[in-house]
């Protein structure tokens, strides 16, 4: 079969023939149609990600979810394809148990690009931040293609006030929200937006960029220090875009009430994982839930690879 190859880790994959999958016990045999180029299949190709294989590489094929056909007919999502297999190829061999009716009037592409953005934000805030109805949230990185799902998640459970920080604020003219903050002005701006919505009250926050930036927002929230108006913060880590690591003075943590979590695989149960998807799905055929695709024939993935995603999210048709 037909398959994007990743030879070495620092490498682009390339277009060429890969060993076709043969399915073992649990598992079915999917002619794939889409699949998306998310950060984190990038990430476990070059071994950056947490959860990438270690030891010596073997050439293998990127991808972690897919859209395709059972033998049956049938059009499923799938997910978490054995190794050396991906996503990003003909035909994969999936876990039954791994496999996702995709709603009738959802598109293969649409489905293929929202499951693994979309879950991020919304396990984040109904999972791990337990957002209530009413509350502020701040989105670190919003105008990214996983931040602009998060703004819109939000505000479909309930937000009051959304406040949207990112380095590109054009990308944000119709987002549904109440504030931006621009982080690609002065530290001194930053920190005193942020403090400025800090006064008023952030209930939680998602985080996509980690670094420098979260370093100026736990100052934010400190510079509010109050002895008898303390007030609980729900900080969500979920991407590293700035950063994989933070300095976090102890000072910080004792004048705050601040709650620090995770949210990813591991973190995160994966039977919860995959309960979340349905739910994106229906929301996404529906159109509450919206996202920019840009499809790419697969063929072309070595010169697609390397390109910066800019608020749509390329998905490989297949």
């Amino acid at each position: 079969m037909n398959a994007a190859v990743v030879e070495q880790p620092d490498q682009a994959p390339k277009y060429q023939s890969f060993p076709d999958p043969v399915a073992e016990d649990g598992e079915v045999l999917v002619r794939a149609r889409a699949a998306g180029l998310h950060p984190i299949v990038k990430g476990l190709a070059s071994g950056a990600h947490y959860a990438s294989a270690k030891g010596k590489q073997e050439a293998s094929v990127p991808g972690i979810d897919g859209v395709g056909v059972l033998e049956d007919g049938s059009r499923v999502y799938f997910v978490f394809v054995r190794r050396p297999w991906g996503t990003l190829a003909e035909r994969a061999a999936a876990p039954r148990k791994m496999c996702i009716p995709v709603p009738e009037k959802l598109d293969d592409t649409v489905a293929a690009a929202i499951a693994n953005p979309g879950m991020s934000g919304w396990l984040a805030l109904k999972n791990r931040a337990a957002l209530a109805p009413g509350e502020t949230v701040l989105i670190m990185g919003a105008t990214g293609v996983a931040g602009q799902l998060a703004i819109q998640t939000a505000r479909l459970l309930g937000a009051k006030r959304i406040i949207a920080a990112g380095r590109n604020v054009d990308a944000l003219a119709a987002a549904d929200v109440d504030a931006i903050i621009a982080l690609d002005q002065p530290e001194d701006g930053i920190r005193d937006a942020l403090a400025a919505e800090a006064a008023s009250g952030i209930n939680v926050v998602v985080d996509y960029l980690w670094g420098r930036p979260t370093e100026l927002l736990l100052e934010a929230l400190a510079k509010g220090f109050k002895a008898q108006a303390t007030q609980r913060t729900r900080l969500v880590e979920v991407g590293s875009a700035a950063g994989r690591t933070i300095t976090l003075p102890a000072e910080v943590l004792r004048s705050i009430d601040l709650t620090l979590l995770g949210s990813g695989f591991g973190a995160v149960a994966l039977e919860d994982i995959l309960a979340t998807i349905p739910t994106l799905f229906e929301k996404a055929a529906a159109g509450t839930l919206q996202i920019a695709v840009e499809p790419v024939p697969l063929a072309e993935v070595e010169s697609a690879w390397i390109r910066v995603e800019k608020g749509r999210r390329i998905v490989f048709t297949i």
